[in-house]
């Protein structure tokens, strides 16, 4: 997401520039985390009641 986005959503919620950055950086890494345990197929096994 460019600069001028982040600012518009950063207004809108009543939020900081770095409140919207750090929400996006921890968005991505638990993306991350999602991803590498449904590779590992450790979804399945840790959490049983989160199953589609």
């Amino acid at each position: 997401i460019d600069g001028s986005r982040k600012k518009r959503i950063a207004k809108g919620s009543g939020k900081d520039i770095q409140e919207v950055n750090n929400f996006m950086k921890q968005f991505e890494q638990m993306k991350g985390m999602m991803k590498n345990m449904n590779k590992m197929n450790m979804f399945g096994k840790m959490m049983p009641g989160m199953r589609r």
